[in-house]
């Protein structure tokens, strides 16, 4: 059973590291308009533990160090003397890419937990009989 238990472990962290990363997605779709707003990105890196488990965790949270767009607006209260402000440095299509990959590997380690989960169950019911 420990097999099972480790299987479902495993796709269990996968399943909260993405969502974190959805989450971090989400959040900077819903800042792309904010001036001054820079890009949050999460990486992954193994679980810290003394054995090779093959769970996940998500790291630390990085503004993305690209530029931000200048945006030409004389009227905004954040435009300089040339008529420009910082925008933020979100870029609408990579935010949407990441959210498809993030959802599509999600899904992956939900199909990987239900699996298992099936597989443990007819164990069980054929070590009944």
């Amino acid at each position: 059973m420990t097999e099972f238990s480790s299987a479902l472990s495993v796709s269990a962290s996968g399943l909260w590291a993405q969502s974190q990363r959805l989450r971090h997605v989400a959040e900077n779709i819903a800042n792309a308009d904010t001036p001054g707003y820079r890009r949050k990105t999460v990486a992954f890196r193994p679980e810290r533990g003394a054995e090779a488990t093959g769970r996940v965790e998500a790291g630390p949270v990085r503004l993305d160090r690209a530029d931000p767009q200048r945006i030409y607006d004389p009227g905004h209260p954040l435009a300089d003397a040339s008529g420009h402000y910082a925008g933020s440095n979100v870029d609408l299509m990579i935010e949407m890419a990441d959210a498809r990959e993030a959802q599509r590997s999600y899904e992956a380690n939900l199909k990987i937990f239900e699996q298992t989960r099936q597989m443990s169950a007819r164990l069980m019911d054929l070590l009944r009989r």
